[in-house]
């Protein structure tokens, strides 16, 4: 089995103990879109697509176990660190690079290391293409029209 499909595992495990079906289904949603369009963004780059792909099933995983943003990115990052440690997935080098994309991946006005990019644009683009009817955050158009330019959009 892949690295990519033994995180899904797990992550599909921890995602179905959400009890609330709504917020399951979101979470579900958002972290498989995003680890879509990491992969996707990552090929374009000519970087990882793997490791962006597994940081963003794990960005947000804090989150959604514990239901609270409160500093969820830097939470997530030491979450991400123990989990993937566990798993034997990766060695320390790319358990360092997914971990500082998914502890940066909040600050969407900073410019971060490429693979730190990757996970920012991929939230970006979840964010923004999920639900068309919604406006886009203030703090995310700026990156959106960016990548609207970089995929011809």
């Amino acid at each position: 089995m892949s690295r990519l499909k033994e995180l899904r595992k797990y992550v599909d495990h921890e995602l179905n103990m959400m009890e609330d079906d709504s917020k399951r289904n979101s979470a579900v949603a958002h972290l498989y879109g995003v680890s879509l369009a990491a992969a996707m963004i990552a090929k374009k780059r000519g970087l990882d697509a793997e490791l962006s792909s597994m940081a963003a099933m794990l960005h947000d995983l804090y989150a959604y176990k514990t239901g609270s943003y409160d500093d969820h990115a830097h939470r997530g990052a030491e979450l991400a660190g123990s989990i993937l440690r566990e798993l034997k997935l990766t060695d320390e080098n790319e358990t360092d690079i997914i971990c500082s994309a998914i502890y940066h991946h909040d600050n969407k006005l900073v410019m971060d290391s490429p693979m730190d990019e990757i996970l920012k644009d991929a939230d970006v683009i979840h964010h923004c293409m999920d639900d068309l009817s919604k406006p886009i955050k203030e703090k995310e158009q700026a990156r959106f029209d960016k990548l609207c330019a970089e995929f011809g959009m």
